[in-house]
């Protein structure tokens, strides 16, 4: 089946079992200081998980764009993706495990045709120290489903990966093992905070091994002496996972049951849609598999040709990412959510070039994405021409870069050696990967590259990114303090202020809001003047000093488009929508689609001083970023 065909079987699926359809997030989370991007279907249903009433109810299903950006520079093999969509379906204190896994495996063996025979298991081995036990409902769930397929499940207990590579398979199809099992926001059992949720996991992985005439699967055994289902040799995928949630820690330590357990599933598509196929290469599903046919086209290599095989895959991925994150209003710039997708794009470019693929020809990959998406995300059909602008603007001004980056290069041709230092500079300033340094070095006879160096200062260049994003984002709309919650609803105000004084042509294209700050990025074409931005501050103040009242309205999502909410761009939104309103719903001086928190009225903002533009300035064309206070 293609993607398409999956993800549609996979929502009818649940559809007809009473859940509802709701849509996909925005890639740019909605007022989430602490991430860049939504990186899986749990990210933006967290607060529901956490107690929040969801405005479609309890039981709901959805397709949710993704975007994983730490590992860029390992894209290339055949199951990972910077984007992805991760199939979803959860049960906010209604139903557990007694009906999801029943239903998982229903719809992988009857729905998706998949042979039992080919999935295995995983599940949780429990923690005695820590007085939580072993999933054996869930073992007992599966064995049952296996046994009514004529197949003998026997359960088998490696506890971790490393006793997986010495133990191996000892012919069972559920295996328990300890931390890979369990899910929580802060990780393992070990490290959650008092009040926090979590619980054990059941994942599904579908076995690609090649059998050789004498029975054994095949595995390499440079991942382990024994291959079993978290072994890393490519035998088996994951294509599917049930969290349970059921567990709270207290403050001593211990863990008790939540009053309230959740269900939620989450399935990697193109990873299902490669099952279904038989092929464990996600690049032969779908939108992948057509960007690579156009690059065999347009270069004359073969994907079939193994040395080709990785500059195609990155490529197909990284257009991919770029077009969707473009789509949801990010645009190629020097910082953070811009930065990434400038990398994305770059990087395309230089591994298009290695294949051969002429100059310009990037931009012309969105419309297939386009064409391929226009029923599930129509907004890149919408935004087609603009999108195609981006890829091959960014096209353009990275050749002037590698122009330099090349002449930087010829330098190092005499001395016959590159050190890591200079070939950080090559990447960090020119925006050479590693992969291109050492193909160049190669054309120009330069025989010693100080790879380790290198590598070593990448390190420590992204462990710093890391921790400043980590300062940076301390705090945030996540911990819903009190100074975050006023700055949330001073942002409502700003945002219409800009719109009374700008234009109507302003719209929101990005939010950060943490304890000390807000940051909004905002459309709008050029710098504003210091009287316009007295003008802002001056309407915003005065909102804040006539006392609004500022009041949360679930309303049908027609209905509050009809009233002018503001809502965010490129998002999709279900039926029934949360709407928050400064001042009453009739006469209200702002209407945003929200999920909050806010504060009651708008006086309470003032409690913690004067509204105040610290900078303004811009952060992509188009797109300009203010960052104000309470002071």
């Amino acid at each position: 089946m293609t993607p398409n065909e999956v993800r549609t079987k996979y929502l009818a699926f649940f559809k007809a079992r009473e859940h509802v359809v709701i849509p996909s997030a925005p890639l740019v989370p909605e007022n989430d200081p602490t991430t860049l991007f939504t990186s899986s279907g749990m990210q933006p249903l967290v607060p529901y998980l956490l107690g929040q009433k969801h405005p479609a109810g309890n039981l709901l299903v959805d397709s949710q764009k993704s975007v994983r950006t730490g590992d860029i520079d390992d894209i290339g093999d055949n199951r990972h993706l910077s984007f992805f969509e991760m199939l979803g379906n959860w049960s906010l204190g209604e139903y557990f495990k007694e009906k999801q896994l029943p239903w998982v495996f229903e719809f992988l063996t009857a729905e998706l045709g998949l042979n039992p025979e080919k999935l295995y298991v995983t599940v949780y081995a429990g923690d005695s120290l820590l007085g939580i036990p072993m999933d054996n409902e869930s073992i007992a769930i599966w064995q049952r489903l296996f046994k009514e397929k004529g197949i003998d499940a026997q359960p088998v207990r490696l506890g971790t990966e490393e006793q997986g590579a010495r133990l191996g398979m000892q012919g069972g199809r559920i295996f328990a093992y300890g931390d890979k099992n369990w899910w929580s926001r802060s990780g393992v059992p070990s490290n959650m905070p008092a009040g926090e949720p979590g619980g054990p996991d059941s994942e599904v992985f579908y076995d690609f091994g090649q059998f050789k005439p004498d029975g054994q699967a095949s595995h390499d055994p440079k991942f382990g002496a024994e291959c079993h289902p978290n072994c890393d040799c490519g035998r088996f995928m994951e294509i599917g996972n049930s969290v349970f949630m059921e567990f709270i820690k207290t403050d001593d330590g211990s863990f008790e049951k939540l009053q309230q357990r959740n269900v939620d599933f989450g399935g990697g598509l193109e990873r299902l849609a490669a099952a279904t196929l038989g092929t464990d290469d996600v690049y032969a599903t779908g939108t992948l598999k057509t960007i690579v046919n156009k690059l065999e086209e347009w270069s004359g290599k073969s994907y079939t040709d193994e040395q080709y095989q990785k500059p195609f895959r990155i490529v197909a991925d990284h257009v991919r990412a770029a077009t969707f994150l473009i789509s949801d209003g990010v645009r190629p710039g020097n910082v953070e959510r811009g930065y990434v997708v400038r990398r994305l794009l770059r990087r395309a470019v230089r591994f298009a070039d290695l294949l051969g693929v002429p100059a310009g020809q990037l931009k012309h990959l969105v419309a297939p994405i386009a064409e391929d998406y226009k029923d599930s995300y129509s907004n890149i059909a919408e935004q087609l021409a603009a999108i195609e602008a981006e890829v091959g603007g960014e096209e353009e001004r990275f050749r002037k870069t590698l122009e330099r980056g090349m002449k930087e290069l010829t330098r190092f041709t005499g001395t016959g050696a590159i050190t890591g230092a200079d070939a950080f500079q090559l990447f960090t300033t020119y925006g050479f990967p590693l992969e291109l340094i050492i193909e160049e070095a190669g054309i120009r006879g330069i025989k010693q590259i100080d790879i380790e160096s290198f590598k070593e200062l990448l390190k420590q260049h992204q462990d710093l990114s890391r921790s400043g994003s980590e300062q940076k984002f301390k705090g945030g709309l996540a911990d819903t303090s009190e100074a975050t919650t006023r700055l949330h609803t001073a942002h409502h105000l700003l945002l219409k202020a800009l719109q009374q004084v700008l234009g109507p042509h302003v719209h929101q294209r990005g939010s950060n809001i943490t304890q000390e700050r807000l940051r909004i990025d905002f459309s709008h074409g050029e710098k504003m003047t210091p009287e316009q931005k007295t003008e802002v501050e001056k309407i915003v103040n005065e909102k804040i000093q006539e006392d609004l009242p500022v009041v949360r309205t679930e309303m049908d999502k027609e209905e509050a488009e009809k009233l002018g909410a503001e809502h965010e761009f490129g998002a999709k939104y279900p039926d029934r929508v949360s709407v928050y309103s400064v001042g009453p719903l009739d006469s209200a001086f702002s209407l945003e689609f929200c999920g909050g928190p806010h504060v009651e009225h708008t006086s309470q903002i003032g409690e913690s001083g004067v509204f105040k533009i610290q900078k303004e300035e811009a952060v992509a064309q188009g797109v300009r970023r203010i960052k104000a206070v309470l002071q």
